[in-house]
């Protein structure tokens, strides 16, 4: 079968790789339809984070068709449509069972030493707690809505988690640092559960305009000291409710200067580097959040995206063939995608 494989900073390369095969009672191969290439997934490509090895597998957002299951998956068959979340779980260790997904005791991530999500066909481990089945009646035909699911692999429910940490609810104001697709489905998220007022903090004028589209109603396009000055001006101070997602030094330290004192900052951007937390201590500013458990959040998420009241597919501007999937990466490094949907079979 053909995946992509990493083999070195801006070099992956679509290659035959051996099939997806089940090997234990508790797996599901998964014969994949659609994927998509992550912000976090620039991080080796640019040679920033080492976690491939040669020919590493790439990809760690799909959906797809079931294709077999072992002899102890219980609520999944051949045929059913599924989502993926980036992160595989039993869904009943301690940690499932609050909701925390990606701590489970018997979990791991896709891509490095598993099936990656960028290729025709994964071995999903502990598919009953990991897949999520479509309803029958979902048409994937329907390309903005194939597109919105596919959104909940990760980033919808990555951005909805630093909504969700920063404690924004109804009547807030919610600042968003970072105009990629976690900030704009945070954006989005912030929106949902009902902010009054979001300041997203971003440059690109294509990825704005998604922005205001997702419920923002200012923009802060300033970066370091100007960019703090002008979200404290039109905060008074700053907002007790900040979503940080990029993870790059600069960021956060943004998003913990335009915190208002004894405020909370959402992050989830992936850490690129050590920061102080001097200011976090001088202020009373409380730092939740970290890798979503994208898993507890599906459901809720997945039902949205079908009822209409929430439509992230925007973020996904870019579509390629799994042939493609090169040019997907070099799109989106370069800043001419905001991310990449990759249509398999």
């Amino acid at each position: 079968m053909r995946a992509t494989a990493f083999h070195g900073t801006r070099d992956v390369r679509i290659e035959q790789v051996p099939d997806a095969t089940l090997q234990a009672p508790t797996d599901a191969l998964v014969r994949v339809t659609h994927a998509c290439i992550c912000g976090s997934d620039l991080w080796p490509y640019r040679g920033e984070l080492l976690i491939y090895g040669e020919n590493g597998r790439m990809g760690h957002e799909f959906m797809g068709v079931v294709e077999a299951v072992g002899a102890e998956v219980r609520t999944l068959k051949p045929g059913d449509r599924v989502i993926a979340p980036f992160a595989f779980s039993d869904g009943v260790c301690e940690f499932c069972s609050a909701g925390l997904h990606t701590s489970c005791v018997q979990g791991g991530y896709w891509g490095a030493a598993n099936d990656g999500g960028q290729g025709e066909a994964v071995r999903a481990p502990l598919a009953d707690g990991t897949l999520v089945k479509l309803p029958e009646e979902v048409d994937l035909s329907d390309t903005r809505l194939a597109t919105a699911i596919a959104t909940l692999t990760d980033v919808c429910g990555t951005g909805h988690h630093a909504a969700v940490s920063s404690g924004i609810g109804p009547g807030g104001t919610a600042v968003v640092v970072g105009d990629g697709a976690v900030g704009l489905c945070g954006v989005l998220a912030a929106s949902r559960l009902g902010a009054d007022r979001i300041i997203i903090m971003g440059r690109h004028d294509t990825r704005l305009d998604v922005a205001r589209r997702f419920g923002a109603t200012d923009e802060v396009r300033e970066r370091g000291a100007e960019g703090i000055a002008r979200v404290r001006e039109l905060t008074g101070g700053g907002a007790a409710h900040v979503l940080e997602c990029v993870g790059t030094p600069q960021a956060t330290e943004t998003a913990i200067a335009v915190c208002r004192p004894r405020g909370t900052v959402g992050h989830v951007g992936v850490p690129a580097e050590p920061i102080g937390l001097m200011d976090v201590y001088n202020r009373n500013i409380t730092l939740r959040g970290g890798v979503a458990p994208v898993r507890a959040y599906i459901p809720e998420l997945l039902q949205d995206v079908l009822a209409g009241r929430i439509d992230p597919s925007p973020v996904l501007d870019m579509t390629v063939t799994l042939d493609q999937v090169p040019e997907g990466y070099a799109a989106m490094d370069e800043r001419r995608a905001i991310k990449t949907l990759v249509t398999v079979s």
